[in-house]
């Protein structure tokens, strides 16, 4: 059976964005009289017929339209203070989004190594990743946010942080439960993970001064680009609609 190759056009106006053309032309040598499948990102594929080719242009016509039923429930959002070598981050992005999430955000705390983040690469990154899996939704990319600014303004109805610190530590009395406890399917979460030198105890206090609650990810220390690679994996797996 031969290989499904899907292409990404957010505006669908019958021309292939210059980098898709290049790869149709220059990799795939696709011709006109060629099918293919596009993705809109917002939850639609097409079945579409390429008209004209050349060096750097493609033009098609839709031949069919496909809406996609989403594959999970809820609205899935990481946060994630950026790893200090960008491989990592890039290599947390694209795992993610071929597991499935809805949102990426990226903070600036007070222990963080790095405080910017190529937003656009990363966005890359997101397309790639979602061709490979054959995602319908791309996920919702925010620009780097301090912490403070960040906790304040998160409305899910869900928010958890997740930290390496006892209950003592942060002056609660509540225990901190695993997080594959406390996630509600359906329910629009945020996840919190913070960078090497996990967050500081300050803004674990004014994270749950703000709603959000402390949670554990397991006993084993975790690298940040691990932690939050398990953490979309949980509320994955606690949201998929079954086929």
């Amino acid at each position: 059976m031969k290989e499904v190759r899907f292409f990404y056009d957010p505006l669908m106006e019958g021309c292939l964005p210059d980098d898709e053309a290049r790869h149709a032309t220059k990799v795939l040598r696709l011709q006109a009289g060629d099918e293919l499948f596009l993705m809109d990102g917002r939850g639609t594929f097409y079945r579409a017929e390429l008209t004209a080719v050349s060096n750097h242009h493609c033009r098609y016509k839709i031949l069919e339209t496909m809406p996609q039923e989403p594959a999970w429930r809820g609205h899935l959002h990481l946060a994630m203070a950026p790893t200090k070598l960008n491989d990592r981050t890039e290599w947390l992005a694209e795992k993610a989004t071929e597991i499935g999430l809805d949102e990426m955000s990226f903070v600036d705390c007070q222990f963080s190594e790095r405080h910017s983040v190529k937003i656009d690469r990363i966005d890359r990154i997101f397309v790639s990743a979602m061709k490979q899996s054959h995602k319908a939704r791309k996920p919702i990319l925010n620009e780097m946010t301090v912490f403070s600014r960040f906790v304040k303004e998160r409305t899910e109805d869900d928010k958890f942080i997740c930290h390496c610190y006892d209950s003592a530590d942060i002056g609660i009395e509540s225990s901190k439960p695993y997080l594959m406890e406390l996630l509600r399917p359906g329910v629009p979460t945020c996840i919190l993970v913070g960078p090497e030198g996990d967050f500081s105890v300050e803004e674990v206090r004014l994270a749950e001064a703000n709603g959000f609650r402390s949670v554990s990810l397991g006993r084993s220390r975790l690298r940040t680009e691990t932690a939050a690679l398990v953490a979309v994996h949980l509320m994955q797996i606690t949201n998929q609609i079954p086929e």
